[in-house]
């Protein structure tokens, strides 16, 4: 080779390395990273390229492709945890267990173990507005200044009918908005709730509750909107379309039906697709479609055989398919471990993890952050389809783009703090209870209250102010009996007495301090591997007393679950001298030995039995006590209990008010429920002793108002017919005891409207409105199949007259487009004929009077609530459109069959004062 050549490769060589490496590795940059802007660094011998603004990071391209180039950042890791929520912060914790991001967080939530398929949260609700917003932002700080990514966290929270935190406002359960039949008032108060929810930095709600609830006895009735679809898509959509408007992520919940047989909460469902699509799926669909909802979240039973958490039918082809949802689904806390837990179709967490995510889950919700072990494997293994992953994690990083989260991740803690005074919000939430009230009686028009100068108000829930289920502490609740004597001032004497208890237990478990083991509190318990008691037992230790539930595993992980014996052997001694009621509470399966003796031999296993017995104790006397339990089939609950101290202080409480009702002028009784998650009801009648209460009050001779406090169907046999009147308050919120002050005395007008049914006797349940025709009849041989109170019903101090309906058209001509029918306007007079200005909910009703399958023999398909002064008269109309005509056939198609439609116009599905026949024709 010459070294004119020599020289002429060495000049490409040296051009190479100057010139045409750093280009092409610019280049080569440039492409793998797209428009990002690059930055060459020379160090020593090599050259570094790298990124300081990837793409996902320009707010200036679509979030379809930030969220894609984000994606192709993640590792099989970081993707997991995109896709795991639960409660808690960092407080306390080794901030590199989140190293790798999280989907977010509900700050200060913590685990406190508990119902459903996981576990309950309790909330710390003395965090305020200011202290929350400055705990997110430095949460949100780490996420996006410390994590690799840099991906913020959603803080999500519940906001029933408000948020769950300290200084949040308080409005009326989500039952109580219901009947109030004002979706403009829904809005408001959603939309208030909205702001308190996003000034403290929480941007996901898990919130509201749009299931139907079809059978009263479910605990969780309070918490929906009640039994019909209509009313409940119209007032979900108006709650999740306020928080949208501000950016704020809804999620309804729990798709699709969670309360079965017998009223059971998150029992088994058995429904085809008809009742689905009629009843069940409508408020899902309106709050997803309609509502713009981003998110949702599945329930704990299962459908036809199938966890709803892994159910692929509900989740890809019905929600993800066919009603386009882009948003993420997450499952209900701890829900997909119940697909193992209790639905036994899975084989472990793994199997339950990948069943779930394939079938369409995208978020798993857990109580606890080493949770995450138990469902990570199959995100790593493979057992996942990589695509489907990226789906899911592509779903939640579009709603943290959409969410601003990526620009504006913090919260002004400026404004937080100036919302700590802001009183303005008790105005709103005093309206809204004042039109949630429902008045079912009102004999003689004993309400509203005149010419009174010393009411007795009794009952526990006079002074409570309790707020409902998912409910923060309220900002200053007002409990009734201080609204009363607010209102009432120095003219008329108002005076309390608790009177009663809502407590339905007799007894109590016997407690420690009663118990001896030698010098130890409690009782040595011998456990068993077997059901006669024989043999050495496999452990023994101290228990301190006898109560115990034990439903989805064994006491302890060395005995079968349905395959044990215990013994308690110790002694009592009784706190003074006296006759008590003591025995035992439970399954069944069971023996008390006191002093020797057998005094309970219920050892059968047959069902759940209370037995106690009378026995007579001395003060300083220890006797000797023996209990004996076993279970051959698991789901065991056993108890040792007495009624030492709890006949006394009843007794004392209802003669107290007794002597106090002889100087009344009228009594006032408060009177509630137990319900709420996992406590359904199997008796709707007043618990405790307050129907003795109420009884007693009556045989006073006083007029007696009865307030009912709760959010569901109440049974009224023993004692409605001598009240004087009934006001159903629901559970008000924490203006509440304003409320019902400015109701009593006059100041406002109830018009609130039952949205569910009460029956007259549970025997009658489930009982709604909206059945299909029945073969023969409704009627039982020893009982009437109607309703005590029809849905919509409800009173009020004045009258109003319906009259004079017209019909914009009585024939329309039928479309094979629907979409192409002509509304048709019903149009009538309403007036005010009483003597009091007042609210009237007007109820549009259609009934198919002929179809090829069965259709209900009612639907509500319009409600207004119209105000009117005493003698004021109104032209109110309703349009009558196709949508409100359609049905499905029996090829489940949606379609409207020619034939002819009654239009039906009242003030409840029983009082239809307005009828009209609409035909459409072929």
């Amino acid at each position: 080779m010459s070294g004119s050549a020599d020289r002429k490769i060495n000049n490409y060589q040296m051009k190479y390395k100057v010139v045409l490496l750093p280009f092409l590795l610019s280049l080569f940059s440039y492409v793998a990273v797209a428009n990002d802007t690059l930055k060459v660094v020379k160090n020593k011998s090599r050259i570094k390229v790298s990124s300081v603004s990837p793409l996902y990071k320009n707010p200036g391209i679509s979030i379809e492709k930030r969220v894609k180039d984000l994606l192709s950042r993640m590792t099989p890791e970081e993707k997991f945890w995109q896709l795991f929520m639960i409660p808690g912060d960092l407080d306390g914790v080794d901030k590199n267990r989140y190293k790798n991001g999280i989907f977010g967080l509900q700050v200060s939530a913590v685990s406190q173990g508990g119902g459903g398929a996981g576990q309950m949260l309790s909330y710390n609700t003395k965090e305020n507005a200011f202290t929350l917003a400055k705990k997110i932002n430095a949460i949100q700080r780490y996420f996006v200044t410390e994590s690799r990514l840099g991906i913020p966290i959603i803080a999500f929270d519940e906001a029933l009918h408000g948020l769950v935190r300290q200084g949040a406002t308080a409005f009326p359960q989500s039952i109580g908005l219901a009947a109030s039949f004002d979706t403009a008032m829904m809005g408001q108060v959603a939309g208030t709730i909205a702001q308190e929810t996003k000034i403290r930095g929480i941007r996901d709600i898990l919130t509201p509750v749009v299931n139907i609830a079809a059978d009263v006895r479910w605990g969780r009735t309070e918490e929906t909107y009640g039994e019909d679809p209509f009313l409940t898509s119209q007032m979900g959509l108006a709650f999740v379309s306020a928080f949208e408007k501000q950016n704020i992520i809804t999620t309804p919940k729990h798709f699709v039906a969670n309360v079965g047989d017998g009223g059971r909460d998150s029992y088994p469902i058995h429904a085809d697709e008809r009742l689905l699509e009629e009843i069940y799926f409508p408020p899902f669909k309106a709050t997803i479609q309609q509502g713009k909802s981003r998110s949702l979240m599945t329930a704990y039973n299962s459908l036809n055989g199938t966890p709803a958490t892994s159910n692929a039918y509900l989740l890809t082809q019905k929600l993800k398919t066919e009603w386009d949802f882009k948003g993420f689904v997450i499952s209900d806390a701890g829900a997909v471990g119940g697909a193992n837990v209790l639905h036994y179709t899975a084989s472990g967490y793994s199997d339950a993890t990948r069943q779930a995510i394939i079938a369409g889950l995208d978020v798993i919700f857990q109580t606890e952050y080493e949770h995450y072990k138990l469902f990570i494997p199959p995100f790593l293994d493979g057992s996942i389809p990589q695509q489907r992953i990226d789906d899911a994690v592509s779903r939640v990083l579009r709603a943290k783009f959409e969410l601003g989260l990526f620009e504006n991740p913090y919260v002004s803690e400026k404004d937080a703090e100036n919302a700590l005074n802001d009183q303005s919000h008790k105005a709103i939430a005093r309206q809204a209870a004042l039109k949630s009230f429902v008045l079912l009686k009102n004999e003689k028009s004993m309400l509203p209250l005149q010419n009174i100068r010393n009411i007795l108000v009794v009952g526990q829930d006079a002074a409570e102010a309790r707020l409902g289920g998912y409910s923060g502490t309220g900002n200053g609740k007002i409990n009734i009996v201080d609204g009363l004597k607010k209102r009432a001032g120095e003219q008329v004497k108002v005076t309390y007495s608790k009177g009663s208890t809502r407590d339905p237990i007799l007894y109590v478990p016997v407690a420690k301090q009663f118990l001896k083991t030698d010098t130890a509190s409690g009782l040595l318990a011998s456990y068993f591997d077997n059901l006669s008691l024989s043999g050495k037992p496999v452990f023994t230790r101290i228990d301190q007393a006898i109560d115990f539930m034990w439903t989805l595993s064994a006491p302890d992980k060395r005995l079968e679950k349905d395959q044990y014996a215990i013994r308690w052997d110790g002694t009592l001694q009784a706190p003074k001298s006296g006759t008590y009621q003591i025995g035992l509470e439970g399954n069944d399966g069971y023996r008390l030995y006191l002093d020797g003796k057998l005094l309970i031999d219920q050892w059968e296993k047959i069902s759940y039995h209370t037995r106690l017995v009378p026995f007579s104790f001395d003060q300083n006397k220890s006797y000797a006590i023996r209990v004996e339990f076993k279970e051959p089939k698991g789901n065991a609950h056993i108890k040792l209990i007495w009624n030492y101290g709890v006949a006394d202080e009843r007794a004392k409480d209802l003669a107290n008010a007794v002597k106090l009702a002889e100087n009344a002028d009228v009594i006032v009784v408060a009177a509630g429920i137990k319900e709420g998650e996992f406590q359904d009801r199997a008796l709707l009648s007043l618990p405790g002793n307050q129907e003795e209460l109420i009884q007693a009050m009556e045989k006073s001779g006083k007029p007696v108002v009865v307030l009912l406090v709760g959010g569901s169907a109440i049974t009224m046999n023993n004692w409605y017919n001598d009240a004087a009147a009934v006001l159903a308050i629901w559970y008000p919120g924490e203006e509440g005891g304003n409320a019902v002050a400015e109701t009593l005395f006059g100041d406002y007008n109830p018009g609130g409207r039952l949205p569910i049914t009460y029956p007259v006797h549970e025997s009658q349940l489930p009982l709604v409105y909206n059945h299909k025709p029945t073969g023969r009849g409704d009627d039982y041989n020893n009982l009437s199949g109607e309703p005590l109170f029809p849905f919509g019903f409800g009173l009020s101090y004045t009258k109003f007259e319906y009259k004079d309906l017209k019909l914009s058209k009585r024939e329309i001509k039928g479309k094979t487009d629907i979409s192409q029918m002509e509304p048709v306007t019903a149009s009538f007079t309403l007036q005010n004929t009483g003597i009091y200005d007042g609210e009237e909910v007007v109820q549009l009703y259609i009934r198919d009077l002929l179809s090829t399958v069965a259709r209900p023999v009612l639907e509500l398909k319009g409600f207004e609530r119209v105000r009117l002064k005493t003698g004021e008269s109104k032209q109110v109309s309703f349009e009558i459109t196709a949508q409100m005509l359609k049905m499905l056939n029996a090829e489940m198609k949606m379609v409207i069959e020619p034939g002819d439609f009654r239009i039906m116009i009242g003030s409840s599905s029983k009082e239809l004062w307005l009828k009209d026949t609409l035909k459409v024709s072929k």
